[in-house]
């Protein structure tokens, strides 16, 4: 008895020295932390969130206040890309008064929230009304509780504990004094967003750690997402995310380390957990023989990936573009017959809204063949011209400008270029974008709409138009090609495995559809 008792004394004196030395240092030690950076987000992104908060019947408490207006009404445009990812109840938490924010009535709606998401805007708003403030507090209890906090844009800024771009004079001042401190959900770190997209990859490593070398730089492009439980960082969404002044070696040439969709991160040790490429038979060293050999010096850019993880991301013959942009993202490349897709997609809105039947004919002479049949051909004579006419005539709206507001804003896609004749421009990171939303119909028009016109099949188009289909190794496979003989670019998408790979490049002399097979073998031979 006398040992048991001194084992149970041992054991009590150290159960708070272990507790004390495995609890995070940098993220929270309950719940989870989503660090969004900005744009347009996809369930990969707010469903997750939802996941974490406790699922659709979860309270989800919506703080808009970054976004600088008076007031926010229970049912503000904000609010509803969180019921559209499923979330039932979604309650509206703004004030600018800080008095009233520190007071229990105030907060008493966080006491029962499983999330708190935090709007974009400017940072300062948010300071100005709750730091240091009872609901401040609350934020914290919440995520304490088990619950997930997150943010986009301003909102993701905010959730560290030293806040970017609060200057009350505009988000091109990095560091403003009386607005350097944030929420503090995740500590010694900085947080960054909209840094492709806005071309802000220099501005962590030119003017905050300098001054400030013993932070964690952190930040992503729109639509991408760290997701922080304990110390550990995960990568969720459509694009990159970045490290400054971890313990590992930069990319080369840059100040950061990029880390990709299912890479993980030690927040604390400041060093890579885990890549997802590690798990995949299509390694670098086999995507480098390929394009070694079958690119033929041709400026050439490819990205691979599976069940949301991003497996390959490279380019070759490219050289380094200003202020350390991804070469996989600039230069754009013609895209010839991957242009078809979005075409279709085009017809498809257009459809689905009534301004276009899908067995009207596209052209005036007897026997020309409709919509529905042009949708399904193999290839598109005409590269798609006379159906973009159509489709403006019908819709009453420039082809280049239903394109934009209807496809590329819904996936956050920035810098791809539509012609009026239906011919794009684009790189492998906004394709994947693309390949995103067509997992997700209804980012380009609401499934709850009629097919007005009378067809059944209005809803399983999206998958096939524009596509060439076809079974390769017992699965099913749909594709594209820059040129009818599968030359210069190829998208290939395998819909039951969630596989996608993406081939650009300048010439019409790669075998675009020969490299996509060969990596295409890797993939399903592997079974990963």
């Amino acid at each position: 008895m006398k040992s048991i008792r001194i084992l149970s004394t041992v054991t009590a004196l150290l159960t708070p020295i272990v507790a004390a030395a495995q609890a995070p240092k940098v993220g929270p030690a309950h719940g989870a932390v989503l660090v969004v950076g900005g744009g347009s987000l996809g369930p990969e992104v707010l469903g997750k969130f939802i996941e974490l908060a406790g699922g659709p019947d979860a309270l989800i408490v919506d703080v808009p206040t970054a976004g600088g207006d008076s007031v926010y009404p229970a049912d503000w445009q904000g609010t509803r890309s969180l019921k559209a990812a499923g979330a039932k109840h979604v309650v509206v938490l703004h004030t600018t008064d800080k008095k009233l924010a520190d007071t229990d009535s105030f907060t008493a709606v966080l006491s029962r929230a499983g999330g708190v998401w935090f709007e974009g805007g400017r940072q300062w708003h948010l300071v100005d009304s709750y730091a240091g403030t009872k609901t401040e507090k609350a934020f914290h209890d919440v995520l304490a509780r088990g619950g997930v906090v997150g943010g986009s844009s301003a909102g993701a800024s905010i959730l560290a504990s030293y806040l970017l771009r609060g200057a009350r004079e505009g988000n091109t001042v990095i560091m403003a004094p009386g607005y350097e401190e944030g929420f503090g959900f995740l500590r010694g770190v900085a947080i960054d967003q909209h840094v492709v997209a806005r071309e802000r990859l220099a501005d962590l490593a030119d003017s905050l750690l300098p001054r400030h070398p013993e932070l964690l730089g952190i930040s992503e492009d729109e639509g991408t997402a760290w997701l922080v439980r304990g110390d550990t960082g995960e990568i969720i969404g459509r694009n990159k995310a970045f490290v400054y002044g971890g313990r590992e070696p930069n990319d080369p040439g840059k100040p950061f380390l990029t880390l990709y969709p299912g890479d993980r991160f030690d927040l604390s040790a400041r060093r890579v957990l885990h890549r997802a490429n590690a798990e995949s038979a299509v390694s670098y060293s086999f995507i480098d023989s390929l394009f070694g050999a079958g690119a033929r010096g041709a400026a050439a850019t490819v990205l691979v990936a599976r069940n949301g993880k991003v497996l390959v991301n490279r380019s070759y013959g490219i050289p380094p573009q200003a202020r350390y942009m991804p070469t996989t993202s600039v230069p754009n490349f013609a895209l010839g017959g991957l242009s078809a897709g979005f075409d279709a997609m085009a017809a498809l809105i257009a459809a689905r809204e009534g301004k276009l039947s899908l067995d009207e004919p596209i052209g005036t002479q007897a026997g020309a063949t409709t919509v529905r049949e042009y949708l399904t051909m193999q290839s598109w004579p005409d590269s798609g011209r006379q159906l973009a006419e159509l489709v403006a005539r019908r819709t009453g709206t420039p082809f280049t400008q239903l394109v934009t507001r209807r496809i590329f804003t819904p996936i956050g896609a920035h810098r791809t270029i539509v012609g009026s004749d239906g011919l794009l421009q684009s790189n492998v990171d906004e394709l994947y974008r693309w390949e995103l939303g067509l997992e997700n119909y209804r980012d380009f028009a609401a499934d709850s709409l009629p097919a007005t016109d009378g067809s059944s099949d209005v809803r399983q188009l999206p998958m096939r138009a524009g596509w060439r289909a076809d079974s390769y190794r017992g699965v099913t496979r749909y594709a594209e090609y820059g040129t009818p003989s599968g030359r210069r670019n190829a998208f290939v998408r395998i819909p039951e495995s969630k596989a996608t790979i993406i081939i650009l490049t300048d010439s019409d002399a790669v075998d675009a559809r020969a490299l996509a097979d060969a990596i295409t073998d890797r993939l399903l031979s592997a079974g990963k």
